[in-house]
């Protein structure tokens, strides 16, 4: 099985298998990725977190399993510029550094088989936690709690002061959604170090998933511009203007798809 059939099929799962499907991501990129045994040493990893937990109940451990992890070096990925490696899981296994949202995916799996309550947040820009019921959220990166002025700050210190805080930045993410976000976080880290295959893989699969916005079929357009393929890009081009609301945004798609070349037939 290729690793997005075998991706696809975690999903298909109940309840999807969300961190083996991120392993199957990594495999795409990089054939030597050996999923079964990172599963299995995974489980070493489990049994090393959970022998540093308190003897708490199961609902006040997310924030000591976040703090047993950071103890152990996993924290977030400071380099600069910031490579494909921050989200790629296996990688980020190995070296203890990644995106918030790879020490998410990491978190959440140890927390599934610690039976630890757990959540996903698809907060913009930066992924967050939370322990169903309670009344903060915790930051991946160290189990730091988050209460709603401190989600407002980070949001505005990430995107402006003019960035008022949604209630649907706090919202539930669904197993989908947040490979969706790994795709488009690997797309555009590929993309940043001029690896367009490889931001390719990332863009197909992010339309695979579903609900996808104008600008992923923009992103993916752009790939196949980079690439010489003018009409893959027409196609993702006509896609982007049909769901594009931005007026500006619809002429500039017009004017682009005026430029291309007619679209060619091979017979």
């Amino acid at each position: 099985m290729k690793p997005r059939q075998a991706f696809l099929e975690c999903l298909q799962r109940t309840p999807p298998a969300l961190f083996e499907a991120a392993l199957w991501m990594a495999a795409e990129h990089d054939r030597d990725v050996d999923v079964t045994a990172v599963l299995k040493d995974f489980k070493a990893l489990q049994q090393q977190v959970s022998h540093g937990l308190p003897l708490l109940p199961a609902s006040e451990l997310g924030q000591p399993l976040l703090r047993r992890l950071n103890d152990l070096g996993f924290a977030q990925d400071d380099f600069t510029p910031l490579r494909p490696r921050a989200a790629l899981l296996d990688k980020v296994l190995a070296s203890k550094r990644g995106q918030p949202l790879a020490l998410s995916l990491i978190a959440l799996e140890l927390a599934r088989g610690l039976d630890i309550p757990m959540v996903g947040i698809n907060f913009p820009g930066h992924f967050l936690l939370k322990v169903p019921g309670a009344d903060h959220l915790l930051d991946p990166c160290g189990g730091r709690r988050l209460y709603p002025n401190d989600c407002r700050e980070l949001l505005q210190r990430q995107y402006g002061p003019n960035m008022p805080l949604k209630a649907e930045y706090l919202a539930h993410a669904e197993p989908t959604q947040m490979l969706q976000r790994l795709s488009r976080n690997l797309r555009q880290l590929h993309l940043a170090n001029d690896e367009y295959l490889d931001a390719l893989i990332d863009a197909e699969r992010v339309l695979e998933l579903g609900n996808a916005n104008a600008a992923d079929y923009l992103a993916r357009a752009s790939l196949y511009q980079r690439l010489d393929c003018p009409n893959a890009e027409r196609f993702d081009l006509e896609h982007a203007l049909l769901l594009s609301d931005d007026p500006i945004q619809r002429i500039r798609l017009t004017e682009r798809l005026g430029q291309l070349p007619p679209n060619s037939i091979v017979h």
